[in-house]
């Protein structure tokens, strides 16, 4: 029996991998587009983007995640997402990345915000230009300012994976509770839990080891 759990969970761990890595895929450099937005001078498109960042953060990941699955085949009519496990996951991967992206953005602009511009001023006076600045002088501080917070958003959306559930994606939770739900064995959650702990201690020791290498503005 443990080691039929042991395979389930690691199935369960595959499906939640994939959609960690494809929602840091997409997400990081669209909450960096949208923080650019965030900090536009064209008003309109700052605040479009406000409002949006201000919908998505104030709403639950929950919520979104049952309105981007079920939402579509109600007032279309029609699935755009296919029945099986692949279309669940897509679906899953669609919602984390524009839930993620909202609150990366707020980190991106803290980032960027929060490098003194009297550096970027010295880069004009260098005769550099915007994008040399950004990429020479801002994006390098910006890089160690945002690692802590980031490194925490990284963390929660390992734990958030587990919300795929409600749209009956295969990922670890659910791996874990159809024991409970079929053979009444409540030792596969707390075992499910290891899994957890361990994709996250993982991930705890790789942000240290960054924060470390990136420990050049002291």
């Amino acid at each position: 029996m443990f080691w039929t759990v042991t395979q389930s969970l690691l199935s369960g761990l595959a499906t939640t991998f994939e959609i960690f890595i494809f929602t840091l895929i997409f997400a990081l450099p669209l909450g960096l587009l949208l923080a650019f937005g965030a900090m536009s001078r064209f008003r309109p498109l700052r605040y479009l983007i406000q409002v949006i960042v201000w919908v998505i953060r104030g709403t639950p990941l929950m919520l979104q995640l049952i309105i981007i699955f079920y939402g579509p085949g109600l007032w279309l009519k029609q699935n755009i997402w296919s029945g099986n496990e692949a279309g669940r996951i897509t679906a899953t991967v669609v919602a984390f990345t524009i839930n993620y992206a909202c609150y990366f953005s707020v980190i991106f602009r803290g980032g960027i915000e929060g490098v003194p511009a009297g550096q970027r001023e010295a880069g004009l006076v260098l005769g550099m230009t915007k994008s040399q600045i950004f990429f020479r002088i801002t994006l390098l501080q910006m890089v160690k300012r945002i690692v802590p917070p980031m490194s925490n958003e990284i963390i929660t959306l390992v734990k958030d994976t587990s919300l795929a559930r409600i749209i009956a994606a295969y990922e670890l939770t659910f791996a874990g509770y159809s024991f409970m739900k079929s053979a009444g064995l409540t030792w596969p959650l707390f075992y499910t839990g290891v899994f957890y702990l361990i994709f996250v201690g993982v991930l705890t020791l790789l942000f240290n080891y960054i924060e470390r290498r990136l420990d050049y503005f002291k």
